[in-house]
């Protein structure tokens, strides 16, 4: 599940691939906002823990699951 975060005065955006699905990221996101958590935390595929403070969370973006593509004429 790709993942992107949009943080306050960034210019660019936090982009991952979790495996969590898309309630469990919703639901981590809304804990976080709603100020039950100080820190938004995302763990991505390869064991990578992302840490964004929750007042400054512009939006988070949540995509469809991705399949692996293998091969020269995967599209």
């Amino acid at each position: 599940m790709e993942v992107k975060i949009g943080v306050q005065h960034t210019p660019r955006e936090i982009v991952l691939e979790s495996g969590l699905s898309a309630e469990e990221v919703e639901s981590t996101v809304a804990e976080a906002l709603s100020g039950k958590a100080q820190l938004l935390s995302l763990t991505d595929e390869k064991g990578r823990k992302v840490l964004v403070p929750a007042d400054r969370i512009a939006y988070v973006e949540i995509g469809e699951p991705s399949t692996r593509r293998v091969g020269f004429g995967a599209l």
